[in-house]
């Protein structure tokens, strides 16, 4: 399996309730910050949510 490289780009303030919360559950707590999760389909749905707060790698 493959991982994904995600670092948060763009703050969430202003952004709906459900977008703050899928960030924070993917693992981003700063601006700048980057994990790594696996890829999954679960991860790339939060990703698909908040695509426009953050960049995503490809990591193998």
């Amino acid at each position: 399996m493959s991982n994904l490289r995600i670092t948060y780009k763009k703050s969430s303030i202003g952004y709906p309730a459900n977008q703050k919360a899928t960030v924070r559950a993917l693992g981003l707590r700063k601006i700048r910050q980057t994990v790594e999760q696996t890829d999954s389909p679960q991860i790339r749905g939060m990703i698909h949510t908040v695509r426009h707060l953050i960049e995503v790698e490809e990591v193998n």
